[in-house]
This record gives structure tokens, C-alpha cells and sequence, in this order.
């Protein structure tokens, strides 16, 4: 057998035997037609990641691929037409099924493409070779371009020309960052190639929209250890391009100490040490990132207790100041500290409105309560309900 030949085992990647999978995949045949599984479920299959998406490549244009599949007894939406995408829902499951394609022309957002019959040039106008691997119904994996080395070796390279490839999209040198954080070898070092180009090219990134932008730094910074990913892009001045005056060296401690507490990877607390100018509207947040942003923010950078942040706002949240918080001081994070942040986040409040009525009222009924919370959080929640209505006025 030939030592290139690979077979994906459907241990893998359960979607390979879904007959849901395989009735878009005989519907194609049917008509005569290659169809092959393409991109993140090959990719992530053969190196036993996760698969969130199953997309499907054909050489069937896209009225055949809706002809056949109505024969076959699946619907199929026109999802993405002009682009040669349609959407086969069969047993209640949607797959995107897109005719190859070439390139034809590109400004660096968008691409203007022609289809092709050639899955040589369905690979060729994707970004990394990693991504420009198939697999056929089987699970055997088809390497038009001879990319499945740089897979194996976890080297993220461009397809051929990494400037050409930029220069298409430029949103690729934001991808070329976030693949090596969830894919690629850090110990081998990345592309010389590619990071030139990167270099030569960071104009572009400015033409990019707030929305794209934001979208692929919260995926990067969702990587286990994106450290060398994002040392790479200070380096090479794409992280001041996207968020000028953000700073890689306290995201690089707190990566680390994360690892000290155990605790998951949270983007936005990552992105609050990045640090930059208008970071929100730069990255385009949504109002509820925005809320989290600033309530991170403001618990770390404003010097109110931490315990008071773990009861008002859960303990993720004071977690990730306490961490920024480490890292701008350079030290390492307390576990027991850790958890005294989780259990007052468990805490209840054990005095009302109504225990101080008719006392208190309006403004100062609100004012007494903050004391009482005050003294209650600074005892370690200790005190209890008769404590605390004992205390003396100011």
C-alpha cells in the first residue's frame, strides 16, 4: 500500500456512517458526479479533534446538485447559489454542499469565482494545505495538492504563494494565527514563508470589517495556548494594526496562570489584557460582550474587592480579573484565594429591604444596605443577620 494512502476511521468521525451523510453523498453519485467531504471535518478527523461542521465539495453545478437531490427525496435550499453553495437537508440534518470552484478575481474581502469540474482547483483557491484535504464517502482522503505532510508534521503553511493568498483575503493572516493556536506544532517554530508575507502585507488588514475581525480574534483566544500565535502577531505588528496600544505581555502571564488554577480559557477576559484603544467597537462586540468586557474591566483596573466581584457578578468574572490582576503584578495565582472567590459567589445577603423598614426609607434605606453589604463582605460573610443590624451608624 502506498505509504501516502490514508483512511479516515469513522471512530473519528462518526458523520462518515450517518445515513444522513451518506444519502447527500449517493444523491450526488446517482448523477455521476465526485462529491467529497472537504476542509475542518477532514482535517479535524485525522488529527482526532472535535468536528463541528460537515461540508461537501462536488463537481456537480448547483442546479444538479438541486435536480438530484429532489430525486433522491431531500430538500435543498439555495443557501449560497451565487457561490455555488447549496444547503441538502436530509433526516432533519442540513449539509452545505459547494460545486469546486476557481477563482477568477479578488479585492482582499471578497472573490470572484467560476466553477470548475477540476477538484485541483477547488484546492487550490483554498488558504492553508491543511484545508485542502478530501475524503470520499469511505473515508478515503484525497490529496490533490499533496498537502497531508504539512497535516502530519502540524505545519500551518499557505497553499503555493502565501502573498497571493493573503492578498485574495485578508482575513487569512488573522486565520493563519488561530489555525497555529488550535493546529499548529509551536516547537517546530512557524512558516518563514508565511510570516514574511504576513508582514509585507498588514495595509490590508485595515479594509477589513470590525464584524471579521472580531469574530476570528475570539476563536484565537479560545485556544488552550494561543502564546505563540499572539507573540507572533505582536511581533510582526498585526496585534497593534487590529488594537493599537494593546500589549501582548500580560496576556502571556495570564495564559500561564490559568494553568496554575486549572481554570477553562475565557476570550474576553484574554482580550481585557490584550489592553488597546476602544477594543469594543475596534473588534465590533456584541452588547453582551460588551457588558462582560467592561464588568471585567472595571473589577480589575478599579481596585474594588474581589470577593464583592465573586458575589455581584459570579465567580468567572473575578477569576479573570484575578488573573490579570497577577499578571500585571507578575505574580502567580493563590488556589485558596481561588476558591474563597468561589464560595462568596455562593453567598446570600442574609439582611432585606423590608429587616430595616420603616427606619429607612428611599435614599437612605439604599445607603444603609450598601453599608451593611460592605461589612458583611469585609467580615468574609461571617457575620450574620443579628450582626450586621447591630452595627452602629458611621
Amino acid at each position: 500500500m502506498d505509504r501516502n494512502y490514508t483512511k479516515i476511521n469513522p471512530a473519528d468521525a462518526p458523520w462518515l456512517t450517518a445515513p444522513s451523510a451518506r444519502a447527500v453523498c449517493d444523491a450526488i453519485y446517482a448523477g455521476g458526479h465526485q462529491i467529497f467531504y472537504v476542509g475542518g471535518c477532514v482535517r479535524n478527523a485525522l488529527l482526532g479533534a472535535p468536528v463541528s461542521d460537515v461540508d461537501l465539495a462536488t463537481s456537480a453545478t448547483p442546479q444538479q446538485i438541486i435536480a438530484l437531490s429532489e430525486k433522491a427525496g431531500l430538500k435543498s435550499v439555495p443557501t449560497g447559489i451565487d457561490h455555488g453553495t447549496i444547503t441538502v437537508v436530509s433526516d432533519g440534518v442540513g449539509y452545505e454542499v459547494t460545486t469546486f470552484r476557481r477563482d477568477v478575481e479578488t479585492d482582499g474581502r471578497r472573490a470572484v469565482v467560476a466553477f470548475s469540474t477540476d477538484v485541483g482547483d477547488d484546492a487550490r483557491r483554498r488558504d492553508f494545505t491543511m484545508n485542502a484535504l478530501y475524503a470520499d464517502a469511505d473515508g478515503a482522503v484525497f490529496d490533490p495538492l499533496g498537502c497531508i505532510q504539512d497535516l502530519r508534521a502540524r505545519r500551518v503553511r499557505f497553499i503555493e504563494d502565501a502573498s497571493q493568498r493573503i492578498r485574495e483575503d485578508y482575513l487569512r493572516t488573522l486565520r493563519y494565527f488561530r489555525f497555529h493556536a488550535w493546529y499548529g506544532d509551536t516547537s517546530a517554530g512557524m512558516d518563514a514563508e508565511a510570516i514574511a508575507a504576513i508582514a509585507a502585507n498588514l495595509d490590508g488588514l485595515e479594509t477589513l470589517s470590525a464584524e471579521r475581525v472580531g469574530v476570528e480574534m475570539s476563536k484565537l483566544l479560545l485556544a488552550p495556548d494561543p502564546s505563540t500565535a499572539l507573540a507572533a502577531m505582536s511581533r510582526t505588528g498585526v496585534l497593534g494594526t487590529i488594537l493599537p496600544a494593546s500589549d501582548v505581555r500580560f496576556v502571556l502571564l495570564m495564559i500561564h496562570s490559568e494553568g496554575v488554577l486549572g481554570c477553562a480559557p475565557d476570550w474576553l477576559g484574554r482580550l481585557v489584557a490584550l489592553g488597546g484603544e476602544n477594543v469594543p467597537d475596534r473588534l465590533r462586540l456584541s452588547r453582551a460582550e460588551q457588558r462582560k468586557y467592561a464588568i471585567i474591566h472595571n473589577a480589575t483596573f478599579e481596585g474594588s474587592s474581589l470577593l464583592e466581584t465573586a458575589y455581584d457578578h459570579g465567580t468567572s468574572i473575578a477569576i479573570q480579573a484575578y488573573l490579570i490582576r497577577n499578571a500585571i503584578s507578575e505574580t502567580l495565582p493563590d488556589p485558596e484565594f481561588a476558591a474563597q472567590l468561589e464560595h462568596a459567589s455562593q453567598q446570600v445577603f442574609p439582611v432585606k429591604a423590608q429587616d430595616l423598614m420603616p427606619f429607612y426609607q428611599g435614599a437612605a434605606l439604599g445607603a444603609r444596605l450598601a453599608e451593611l453589604k460592605a461589612a458583611w463582605i469585609g467580615s468574609g460573610f461571617v457575620l450574620d443577620k443579628t450582626d450586621l443590624l447591630t452595627i452602629p451608624e458611621p
